[in-house]
């Protein structure tokens, strides 16, 4: 027993330490997942028990820190806020993410004369953006409009669709020839189709569970969409289709519902993310050895990718995807730039090494190096190219303290909001509202201050609010709050 306390002491106290390091990482302006990532790959190195963990435990280990990060994600953009931002969302996150891959295949095939195999594994491994990343970066500032919800929902998209054509790959790497190029072609559909309608049906199915039936406590309530979700994506895998994909798809559905004990959900899932994110970088910063790197030149290898993938691929894929796209050139800039690697890369990373390629190892450590450039260097400078860019962002000032009512039944024509900058209500009163949109503001907090609300008081652009509106009405109140265009 004692043995097990002092296991059980250490792991908490790490636990403890990697929670404080995104103290650290905030004020060094370095994503707190690099600081787990590089702390556990030095302490591998320092005592090689530690890098002792098979290469399917840490992959089923990060597959399930994955999946809450990926439910959580989906949860936070939701239905309302992706819609207006979903095709430029779909473009860059599927065939962003295959022209990713292929661009970068090419230049490694053509640079470092990799077989076509590896070197579109190494791409496929390489396509897949971490928003993760760039918010740990930005600290207590968000990114508003449709930017913010670009990345996230390109990397919410990208994430599924990198996996599946990485299983799709190996699952081709047996055969030659066109009949690869169409077991793969047939693999990734079918993984894209199974996730999206497991996704979609299983997310409904969810939303009725959490509205119709009643549990006796409330602590059960978040448990219950835990374990759906998890069930979600085991039923899409165990189909053969992306588990990753309906999770997200399925949290996109959750995030838009009313249902009881919402908040203590979303909560629940946010702290639940925030673990996942800190195991699943620790346990891949076990199994790299830093002491490889510089076997087969992968660093070098790893850091000629970087900057091709960084300055060359991205820009040249994103810029061409986006042309259509309503957004400013500096936008349209910080997009290319904001696409910072993280934790699926090196999980896919983890599917090559349970491979039968002859330089499995070689190629994982240089997907180890590209990942590390990409969180240390353009992690490091994702606030300043913001600012040069003049990417509308504000400042979230901690809000530790809650206000909330306790009701018996769902409150019919109540819903919260955030002004939305340069949005229909901005400088409007409370009169006005009420006259001449049926809307009353019955709850106001501005700089994370409660505000008294009269009639006379006008709304601002980062207002969050609480509305009442007649419930036998149509509601059209989201329209008056969205950011302009």
């Amino acid at each position: 027993m004692i043995g097990f306390a002092w296991v059980v002491a250490l792991l908490s106290l790490a636990a403890i330490a990697a929670v404080l390091s995104h103290r650290v990482s905030d004020r060094l302006h370095v994503p707190a997942p690099v600081v787990f990532l590089l702390v556990a790959a030095a302490l591998s190195d320092l005592f090689p028990q530690l890098g002792k963990l098979s290469t399917g435990t840490v992959r089923h280990v990060v597959t399930v820190a994955l999946v809450l990060v990926l439910f959580n994600g989906g949860m936070n953009i939701g239905w309302r806020r992706l819609r207006p931002a979903l095709a430029p969302v779909l473009w860059l996150g599927v065939l962003g993410t295959v022209l990713t891959a292929l661009v970068l295949a090419g230049l490694a095939h053509w640079i470092f004369n990799f077989g076509w195999l590896a070197a579109l594994l190494i791409g496929t491994a390489l396509a897949p953006t971490d928003p993760a990343a760039v918010f740990s970066v930005l600290g207590r500032r968000e990114i508003l409009g449709r930017t913010g919800t670009l990345l996230e929902g390109e990397s919410g998209a990208n994430d599924p669709v990198g996996i599946a054509l990485m299983l799709s790959l190996l699952a081709a790497g047996s055969a030659s020839g066109w009949s690869a190029i169409g077991m793969g072609i047939r693999e990734f559909a079918l993984q894209i189709v199974v996730g999206l309608l497991v996704g979609v049906v299983g997310g409904y199915l969810l939303v009725l569970l959490m509205r119709r039936v009643a549990l006796p406590g409330e602590g059960l309530y978040p448990l219950q969409v835990l374990f759906a979700g998890l069930a979600i994506y085991g039923l899409a895998t165990v189909a053969r289709g992306s588990g990753f994909l309906a999770v997200f798809l399925a949290g996109i559905l959750v995030g838009d519902a009313r249902a009881p004990y919402k908040r203590e959900i979303e909560r629940f899932h946010e702290v639940l993310a925030s673990f996942g994110e800190i195991v699943a970088f620790s346990v891949l910063g076990l199994v790299v050895s830093l002491r490889s790197l510089p076997e087969g030149n992968a660093w070098l290898v790893g850091l000629v990718l970087a900057v091709l993938l960084t300055l060359v691929v991205r820009p040249l894929v994103v810029g061409t995807l986006l042309l259509p796209a309503r957004l400013r050139w500096g936008e349209r800039i910080f997009v290319a730039w904001a696409g910072l690697k993280g934790a699926v890369p090196i999980l896919l990373g983890t599917f090559i090494l349970t491979s039968d390629l002859s330089q499995q190892l070689r190629l994982f450590d240089i997907i180890f190096v590209v990942v590390a450039f990409s969180v240390i260097v353009q992690g490091g400078l994702v606030t300043v190219v913001a600012r040069l860019c003049r990417v509308p962002m504000r400042a979230l000032p901690l809000r530790p303290w809650t206000v909330g009512l306790r009701v018996r039944s769902e409150p019919q024509g109540t819903h919260r909001y955030h002004v939305g900058e340069g949005s229909p209500a901005v400088g409007r009163s409370v009169r006005d509202l009420s006259r001449d949109e049926g809307v009353w503001v019955s709850l106001l907090t501005r700089d994370g201050e409660a505000v008294p609300v009269n009639r006379d008081t006008v709304l601002r652009s980062g207002d969050e609010i609480l509305i009442t509106v007649d419930p036998d009405e149509p509601d059209r109140s989201a329209r008056l709050f969205r950011p302009g265009r």
